[in-house]
């Protein structure tokens, strides 16, 4: 997506000098309006979990973006605050108020992490930026398992409840929240058992530790392509759009989604970065044309597709209408499953 900057129409055929002037400086004008606003010091990213994990391996990867394009003038640096689930992070953010030259990589993590423990804390704090994209998760199971279908695992979970297991990272989040679902819809239920991350989840569901888990694509690719794990559904309304075979046989378009399945659950994670509250209009604006060039790079486009993602972006009224919308729906979820704080 080009700079909003850089959208001035210059006439090709030769037109009178006075008119071509002013055209001129109209562009000029507009590219230098665009970018009234820049960073006087280095950027900080702010990543609310630890390190290695998918948010900060994005924001790595965007900050790398930035840095080979030369899209900023100040260096960027991320800085990992996870403490406390995330709570570190996000209330660094809150107080920061003011200070254009520190943004936070975050996910849904926005509305779990208060919902679930009373953090004073509300993402209408900070200053929405740009969503880059959607994580998108799968249900996995063991390939020595029987299970070809969502149908035939669950049909199994029904006989017996409880004796299931279930693995995800940590506990009320998405991974326990997308459970939870499918124990409402299914009729069926998981011992779930939380774990610090998708990689963890994954070695356990390798070594048959647990039946069933549920991870973003990227966290689970790799036992994928080695036959030790089987996808039997995708949470989302489409097939992933990824047709390039990851497996012998298997590409991400050719998982079926779990409505497919007779599952009708969906849930996406959204990839979020927010700047604090009351910073400039010139500095919002600036991020936003920034992020909108880094997701039109071919290095972005390739990190999408590497890790399945769901390239979705939004900025500015788009972005804060989907925020609004994306919070009713996990109060919903957390509600019904009992994850909110009291």
């Amino acid at each position: 997506m080009p700079d909003r900057s850089e959208q001035c129409f210059i006439p090709s055929r030769p037109v009178k000098s006075a008119l071509a002037l002013s055209l001129a400086a109209l562009c000029l004008g507009g590219a230098s309006a665009a970018h009234a606003w820049e960073p006087t010091k280095p950027v900080e990213i702010v990543v609310p979990f630890s390190a290695g994990g998918a948010t900060d391996q994005m924001a790595r990867s965007i900050q790398g973006i930035i840095t080979k394009h030369k899209l900023m003038k100040q260096a960027i640096v991320v800085q990992n605050k996870a403490g406390a689930s995330g709570a570190e992070g996000l209330l660094d953010m809150k107080a920061s108020t003011g200070d254009a030259h520190k943004i936070v990589a975050s996910s849904s993590g926005l509305y779990t992490v208060p919902l679930a423990t009373g953090l004073p804390f509300n993402w209408r704090d900070l200053t929405p930026i740009a969503m880059v994209a959607q994580d998108q998760f799968v249900l996995w199971v063991n390939s020595d398992t029987p299970y070809k279908t969502a149908g035939d695992y669950l049909a199994a979970v029904k006989k017996t409840p409880d004796t299931f297991k279930m693995g995800g990272t940590s506990s009320k989040r998405e991974d326990h929240m997308i459970t939870a679902m499918i124990e409402k819809k299914a009729g069926v239920k998981f011992t779930y058992i939380p774990y610090k991350g998708g990689g963890e989840a994954a070695t356990q569901l390798s070594g048959k530790h647990i039946d069933s888990n549920i991870n973003n694509p990227s966290e689970s690719v790799g036992q994928w392509r080695a036959g030790q794990h089987r996808a039997l559904c995708l949470f989302s309304e489409t097939r992933s759009s990824y047709k390039e075979k990851v497996t012998e046989t298997q590409s991400w378009s050719d998982i079926p989604t779990c409505k497919e399945q007779g599952l009708d659950v969906e849930y996406e994670m959204v990839r979020v970065f927010l700047l604090p509250g009351k910073v400039p209009a010139e500095a919002a604006k600036f991020y936003e044309d920034l992020f909108q060039k880094v997701v039109a790079t071919p290095e972005w486009k390739a990190y999408v597709e590497k890790n399945a993602l769901k390239p979705t972006v939004a900025v500015g009224p788009a972005l804060k209408d989907f925020l609004e919308k994306d919070e009713k729906a996990h109060k919903e979820i957390m509600g019904y499953a009992g994850f909110v704080a009291k």
